[in-house]
């Protein structure tokens, strides 16, 4: 049965991308900021991707809830791919710094924060058969936070839906970046076929969460991973051999041949700095800012807003566009547009969710629609 998608909070479409090269198709694109949305149409065009079929939509989540109109016209497409016999699905992660230790921690009285409530509010209305929700740590860890995710939890319960969640990182997906996020999965009661599924315990053993990870996290800690090096502009090291290669930033940047990327150039180049850059030791990442990658670890979160630097393990500079794509594990032909702003460009990549992770959540939600959601 086709899998159609309508995508909010969109960014440039990381999430989207991971689930439409596993079966899915994005019908509907909601991005407020407009940068972001002409970077998303720019990557699809160049890798082909059709566009969908209701459109970009820059329209604030906010109005659209507000609006009965734009509502109705929201609910009446999710109805239109009911009836021609599709799975329909919401996918979204809503902004988090209100939610996040390290952002503005204001929880569900931020601005941002209220967008989480905004977007449940839009899925109960529209009632798609499933959707996915994605956010950062905090709103699982932090005690007031976490008695908000609660009740967000309650409100889709009471519009039908079963729910199951996970802490993830994208390093369990094979991606070179130690990120966490809390994975929400629903499935509408009428729309899973198998009366064996009735409660959130039984959803949970029949998604099979593990299914499509490639390693164990705590294993993934154990590994000797190489602690601080001499900073030597451009000088030659090999892998260690007891640690898993394919999990470090060197291996991506060359997986993706990042020096040849169309958006190898795109870099911050503040001269004041010059002198830290050539100081700082390959690994030395523990710092708020100025972090230096070691090329045969795994990355940081990728967050280079907030004063963030990232720095190159062995040139004296900020990492480029293509080299953050790459710790994002984005497919080598992914690209954002050359005239796109620098602030922009690294936003919107640090906002994205870790391709190899949306990829294995696209596979875990699309083998149990497949399983229990047809017939």
């Amino acid at each position: 049965m086709p899998k159609k998608l309508f995508s909010f909070f969109s960014g440039s479409g990381f999430l989207d991308l991971g689930f439409e090269t596993n079966d899915f198709e994005v019908v509907y694109v909601n991005e407020y900021h407009q940068p972001f949305l002409d970077a998303y149409k720019h990557s699809r065009q160049k890798m082909q991707i059709d566009e969908p079929i209701y459109g970009f939509d820059n329209t604030s989540i906010e109005d659209i809830a507000s609006d009965k109109v734009l509502l109705d016209r929201l609910i009446a497409n999710v109805a239109e791919q009911k009836r021609l016999g599709h799975l329909t699905g919401f996918i979204g992660g809503p902004p988090c710094p209100d939610f996040s230790i390290g952002g503005k921690n204001k929880g569900k009285e931020g601005e941002n924060g209220k967008l989480t409530q905004t977007y449940c509010e839009v899925v109960c209305n529209s009632k798609p058969d499933f959707f996915l929700f994605e956010n950062v740590k905090g709103l699982w860890r932090t005690a007031r936070h976490k008695e908000f995710y609660d009740e967000i939890r309650a409100r889709y319960k009471k519009a039908g839906y079963l729910l199951s969640d996970r802490l993830t990182n994208s390093l369990e997906f094979g991606a070179p970046q130690d990120r966490d996020r809390v994975i929400l999965l629903g499935f509408h009661k009428s729309a899973i076929l198998d009366n064996n599924i009735k409660t959130e315990k039984t959803l949970k053993s029949a998604l099979r969460w593990n299914q499509y990870l490639k390693f164990d996290l705590d294993e993934i800690f154990k590994y000797p991973w190489p602690d601080r090096t001499h900073y030597v502009e451009n000088l030659h090291t090999e892998a260690p051999k007891e640690i898993p290669v394919e999990l470090t930033v060197e291996y991506w940047f060359r997986k993706n041949d990042v020096v040849n990327h169309s958006n190898a150039s795109h870099h911050f180049v503040p001269r004041a700095a010059l002198p830290r850059f050539q100081t700082i030791d390959e690994g030395d990442d523990g710092k708020k800012s100025f972090k230096r990658l070691h090329r045969w670890r795994y990355s940081p979160t990728a967050a280079y807003g907030n004063n963030e630097v990232h720095i190159h393990p062995y040139l004296p500079r900020r990492i480029s566009a293509a080299e953050a794509l790459a710790i994002q594990s984005l497919p080598k032909r992914f690209e954002l547009p050359v005239d796109m702003s620098l602030s922009n460009m690294f936003k919107t990549i640090g906002n994205g969710v870790p391709y190899l992770m949306a990829s294995g959540i696209a596979l875990i939600t699309r083998d149990f629609l497949n399983e229990y959601c047809t017939e």
